[in-house]
């Protein structure tokens, strides 16, 4: 009888630290965005006096943008595993320019909620869940900016080659995430909540 484990696969190698340390930061985070969703639709309706959510116009454009960078931070994975580092570069200032896009919109219905409908977080219970829950994915798409920022940094310095691709697949990762967040964002709020 042999004593090599009935289980035992000669090709199989434990995942890499960065994608579990990913995957565990994204279930975290997605139990926080649960709990906030889960408040807003709690208390859809339930403002009884100021704005309600019909004043909310739906962002198509700002949400077509920030969906096509999950197609463009693929196609910048997919470069740098080839090793083109120059399509890489602008595939990942699209990606950037695409969120810093969707920032700017949600900065703009921000600005006309809060000066031109009176709607500011202390306004009622909509205002308060509104802000929150859209203002959670905000800060998580100033932190995804930013790193894709840093990664930008050493491109451009020549610090990024083709051997970190590895590391490039997990912070895509968590691009991928906030782009699926807003999808449920965007549902709860613009759709369901109006």
């Amino acid at each position: 009888m042999s004593s090599v484990p009935i289980f035992a696969d000669e090709n199989w190698r434990l995942p890499s630290r960065g994608r579990v340390g990913m995957f565990s930061l994204i279930i975290g985070e997605s139990a926080i965005f649960t709990i906030f969703v889960v408040a807003y639709v709690y208390y859809i309706g339930r403002s009884t006096y100021g704005p309600t959510p019909q004043i909310l116009d739906v962002p198509i454009f700002n949400t077509i943008c920030l969906l096509s960078s999950s197609f463009t931070i693929i196609f910048a994975e997919h470069a740098i595993q080839r090793g083109a580092m120059r399509r890489f570069a602008a595939l990942w200032a699209l990606t950037m320019l695409l969120g810093i896009e969707f920032l700017a919109g949600t900065a703009i219905e921000w600005r006309k909620l809060i000066f031109d409908d009176g709607l500011t977080i202390r306004a009622n219970l909509f205002g308060t869940t509104f802000y929150s829950l859209v203002g959670l994915h905000a800060s998580h798409v100033i932190v995804g900016l930013i790193m894709l920022s840093l990664v930008m940094i050493f491109t451009l310095l020549g610090r990024v080659e083709q051997r970190h691709a590895e590391r490039i697949q997990v912070l895509s990762l968590y691009w991928h995430f906030v782009d699926a967040v807003w999808v449920v964002v965007f549902t709860v709020v613009y759709i369901v909540g109006r």
